[in-house]
This record gives C-alpha cells, sequence and structure tokens, in this order.
C-alpha cells in the first residue's frame, strides 16, 4: 500500500481480504462471509482513550445475513463471538496498517462482557477499537479495549484484546 487510508471502503477491505492491501506476507482481514464489516470509517495512530490509535469500523445489518438462518432457527441473534472476532480483526488490521509486517493472529482477551444482542431488527453495528499498547520486539503484540454499538448503544465490551503479527514461517512451525 503506497498511501495510509483513515477511512477504507468495502471494496478496500476486500482487497485486504485478497492479500492486496499490504502485499504478500502480511495482515490481511478475511473474505466474507467472515469479514464482519463493511467499512472503517476511522483509524489513526493518534487519539482513542488512550492516545495510541484509534479504529471504527461499521457493519450495516440485514435480516438476510448468514448467521441470523443457523444462529438460532426462529430466534435470530449474531453470535457474540462474531462481534468479538470483528474486534481482534480490527487491532491486527489496524497493526498491519500502521506499517508492521506479519499476518495476525489473536492471542488472549481480558474481559468480555456482553449486555445486549444484535438481532435482524438492529440496523447499524458500530466497531470502536481503541489501542493500549503497541509492542514491537521479536513479536509485534496489540493490545486494545473495544466496544460494540448496535444503534448507537454499547451492547459488547472488551479489554485487553491480544493480537500478534507472526511471520508465515512461524505459522508453518505452529501448524
Amino acid at each position: 500500500m503506497t498511501e495510509r487510508l483513515n477511512a477504507l471502503s468495502y471494496e478496500d477491505l476486500l482487497r485486504s481480504a485478497s492479500g492486496e492491501l499490504f502485499g504478500p506476507g502480511n495482515g490481511q482481514l478475511p473474505a466474507p462471509p467472515m469479514l464482519m464489516m463493511d467499512r472503517i470509517t476511522h483509524i489513526s495512530e493518534e487519539g482513542g482513550e488512550y492516545g495510541k490509535g484509534q479504529i471504527i469500523a461499521e457493519l450495516d445489518i440485514t435480516d438476510d445475513k448468514w448467521f441470523f438462518e443457523c444462529h438460532f432457527k426462529g430466534d435470530p441473534v449474531m453470535p457474540g463471538c462474531l462481534g468479538l472476532d470483528a474486534m481482534w480483526q480490527m487491532v491486527g488490521f489496524f497493526l498491519v496498517w500502521a506499517g508492521n509486517p506479519g499476518k495476525g493472529r489473536a492471542i488472549g482477551c481480558g474481559e468480555v462482557k456482553f449486555v445486549g444482542q444484535v438481532t435482524p431488527d438492529v440496523k447499524l453495528v458500530r466497531y470502536q477499537i481503541d489501542m493500549k499498547k503497541i509492542v514491537k520486539r521479536g513479536l509485534v503484540l496489540g493490545v486494545a479495549d473495544a466496544r460494540l454499538f448496535a444503534d448507537g448503544k454499547e451492547i459488547y465490551k472488551a479489554k485487553d484484546l491480544k493480537v500478534g503479527l507472526f511471520k508465515p514461517e512461524d505459522l508453518a512451525r505452529q501448524g
């Protein structure tokens, strides 16, 4: 990527999923249907709750989303793990966007709290990730707090999400 964009369209996210955005061997977002955002509306290495950077993304909710068909029949709700995975996706994306090499992998979380749910009547999910710490040693590690809002109401909160960036050869050894 020659220039760092501060907002990304769905087409940009698809370019990341296909490995075109950051180049070979570097992190990429998952492809649909596991891509859990439609756009990144803000990304910056400055600001956020801790002054270490912030990323905000959105997912449009429609009643034909794939997960509503199977989770649960007659009682459709977006699985909480998908919202949590989206938050991990965004932390990894932030690390690679900030110029760090490697492929992102979720490696932990301190605390998760769910106080609501995403159902077909929700129109917009917004994720807000506030970077707390970025460690650049043998492993690049990002630590962040995250919140998920359903139509503006905070319903998920995750503390100390951890994502590491690994070299392809390190991932091959973990096999």
